[in-house]
């Protein structure tokens, strides 16, 4: 049998944009800058995303009290976020119950990947550089975008800030350090730089060093609370950018190198039963350096082009020695990871009311790694996306169909996977009755979509199945979304967004014991219903001086386990996910000082399959509070923050036997030159 891969490779210009050139830009990744006499900046109205949306951005994510992108996409409707542990430990985020894997991490507009496993460590991105976050359940609404964008269920976008400069500026510099419990420090620095009037040059760099050593309470198996402390959470981490930023005839660029190196203690699961025996000495070094790049142009009114590249190299080495902690065997591995990514997207515009596209993505990652037998595979990724937008009246519709070619090798003849080639489409609609006021508009969506199994799936030493399926989600979401403006009174913006959403996971992948206990395999064995409703709420109020801003946020999910009906089990919650869920974020600003309030609840849940009372997790809340003063110093921008985390101290575990920090503060100094 021939092993060479068997490709159909389609690069062709595109038959896409169902927008003007203006909106074009609006939903690339990069967005041109133009000098305008005067600039008005309203709320964005969420009724104008047809695919469900929400974002945090400028101001109201920098107010939050958070450390990185984890702590600030808990204010979001439907997501959960596994936490570890405090600072030190793995952060990863799961969207309306379908699993963190099927979550597409994009970075500036160009996916972040983990062929080794799929998660990307939300702990490492940092708010510093941030000028907004966005959760889209399906995808962007954007039409002109890289294949890659279509084939998620789910979709985290990070977008950094790129130099806005008046006339006549030429630089501005950001000076900021934060201090706190756990002998946090956490100094940074931007510095924006105009090159030219169509290119500008961004530095950022940022430190961070925490003994992650906080007390905890638990109950002992005799009844009465004591206090521990939380050991081996120190983090030391180094994350720095370069971007350049440039204007072109009808369009822009941007290139960016981004660099993280950390090490970390891993604080592992506390045990209740023998506390201070166990520890978790376990420690991780990581090396992530990632180059990337993004074009796009207008070539007439008719035809626009989106081009973006990318190179990753990640380094990761885990060290578990059992002289330091006698629950683990000894394992020293090193993980190499590199990938090479190139898209292209091409749009028509077909007429005033329709639009097509096609996008080509190539995608190559190889893994290295110092396991016994290991099959150091390769995997090629070929994406393509055909789309199409149009628009009738209030009547809107995007339709998707996406081609997923997958090809892997490894370094012995035979033990790779068979080449996988897959079919998806996406069905969205939105509708608004109205053509003034009130700004009211109903949506819905359909989408199927799946993830590939990882290299860890597949081919990790004597568990890994090259047989294994793609883990498949089915989506069906119907919303409204209802937006209003007022220019007297108090209450001066309202956005309300409701969605219902029906989802279903099948041929999960979960590992199974063999006939040998202490040898496990990867099987396709899950099905899992979805039912949910998330509710998000925006007001913005304004007496005299006072401006007053309200965000919450509530989800109802059951995510039921629809496997085996013969289980004992079957219907029962999946773990982790709970019955209901909220946020709220409320903020005052007054005459240069600004106070924020937000708070987090999760209700009860289960940390196994079978609901029964050993497994049940009791609900919990935390309270974060904030005070800024902004001033003036020798003509300079001065904001002096206290912030408060867990005002009330509250004692509770994310995930099992992980407790995390009570009551914590921090001082922020941030100067603005």
């Amino acid at each position: 049998m021939n092993n060479r891969p068997r490709l159909c490779i389609v690069f062709a210009l595109t038959l896409s944009a169902l927008v003007t050139p203006a909106e074009l830009r609006a939903g690339s990744p990069v967005d041109s800058v133009h000098t305008l006499q005067t600039v008005v900046v309203t709320a964005r109205s969420l009724s104008r995303e047809v695919i469900p949306v929400q974002s945090l951005a400028g101001e109201t994510l920098q107010r939050l009290s958070a450390v990185s992108i984890a702590d600030a996409l808990r204010y979001f409707a439907g997501v959960q976020i596994k936490d570890y542990g405090g600072i030190g430990g793995l952060k990863t985020v799961n969207i309306r119950s379908m699993g963190s894997q099927h979550v597409g991490v994009f970075y500036d507009g160009i996916q972040l990947g983990n062929a080794q496993n799929g998660q990307i460590d939300l702990g490492r991105f940092s708010l510093d550089n941030m000028e907004s976050v966005s959760i889209y359940n399906g995808q962007k609404s954007a039409i002109l975008q890289p294949a890659k964008n279509y084939a998620s269920a789910s979709a985290l976008y990070m977008s950094t800030r790129r130099p806005t400069f008046a006339s006549g500026e030429r630089d501005h510099l950001k000076v900021s350090l934060k201090a706190g419990s756990f002998s946090t420090l956490n100094p940074s620095i931007l510095w924006e730089h105009r090159l030219s009037p169509s290119t500008s040059l961004s530095v950022s760099s940022e430190y961070m060093y925490t003994t992650g050593r906080y007390r905890f309470r638990y109950r002992k198996k005799d009844g009465y609370d004591t206090t521990a402390i939380r050991h081996n959470g120190d983090v030391r981490a180094l994350r720095a950018e370069v971007g350049l930023f440039g204007r072109i005839a009808e369009g822009d660029w941007r290139a960016k190198a981004y660099l993280y190196n950390s090490q970390r203690g891993y604080p592992g699961a506390f045990v209740r039963e023998e506390p201070g025996k166990f520890h978790h000495e376990d420690r991780q070094w990581d090396n992530n350096l990632m180059l990337q790049g993004s074009m796009r142009r207008d070539f007439s009114p008719r035809y626009s082009l989106l081009m973006n590249a990318k190179l990753a190299y990640d380094y990761l080495h885990y060290l578990s020695d059992p002289r330091l902690d006698v629950t683990t065997m000894y394992v020293n591995n090193h993980y190499r990871q590199q990938e090479a990514y190139l898209s292209h997207a091409h749009a028509f515009t077909l007429s005033q009311a329709g639009h097509i596209s096609l996008s080509n993505d190539l995608q190559l990652n190889h893994l290295n790694a110092d396991l016994y037998d290991f099959a150091y595979p390769t995997r090629l990724s070929v994406l393509t996306a055909l789309s199409t937008d149009w628009a009738l009246g209030g009547l809107k519709a995007q339709g998707s169909l996406l081609h997923t070619y997958i090809y892997d090798w490894t370094k012995a003849l035979g033990a790779e996977a068979p080449a996988k080639s897959e079919w998806t489409p996406t069905l969205v609609l939105s509708y608004k009755p109205f053509a003034t006021e009130p700004d009211l508009s109903l949506r819905g969506f359909y989408k199927r979509i799946f993830r590939m199994p990882t290299f860890n799936d597949l081919y990790y030493t004597f568990i890994g199945n090259k047989y294994l399926r793609p883990e498949y989600t089915t989506q069906y979401d119907l919303g409204v979304v209802y937006t209003k403006e007022w220019k007297r009174g108090a209450l001066r913006h309202l956005e309300l967004q409701l969605d219902g959403y029906l989802n279903y996971v099948d041929d999960k992948i979960i590992a199974m014991p063999t006939s040998n206990q202490f040898r496990w395999t990867m099987v396709n064995l899950g099905h899992v219903r979805i039912l949910g409703l998330d509710l998000a709420l925006q007001s913005l109020w304004q007496a005299g001086q006072v401006t007053a801003s309200a965000r919450m946020t509530y989800t109802y999910q059951r995510a039921e386990d629809l496997t085996d009906p013969s289980d004992s089990y079957y219907g029962d919650q999946i773990p982790y996910i709970p019955w209901h869920s909220g946020s709220a974020i409320l903020g005052l600003q007054w005459r240069g000082w600004e106070a924020n309030y937000s708070f987090i609840y999760t209700g009860e849940r289960y940390d196994a399959g079978a609901n029964i009372p050993e497994y049940h997790i009791v609900p919990w809340w935390t309270s974060d509070i904030s005070l800024t003063k902004a001033l003036q110093w020798r003509g300079h921008n001065l904001r002096l923050t206290a912030e408060v985390n867990n005002l009330l101290n509250q004692q509770y575990e994310v995930v099992r036997s992980y407790p995390m920090p009570g009551t914590s503060v921090k001082l922020k100094l941030e100067w603005n030159i």
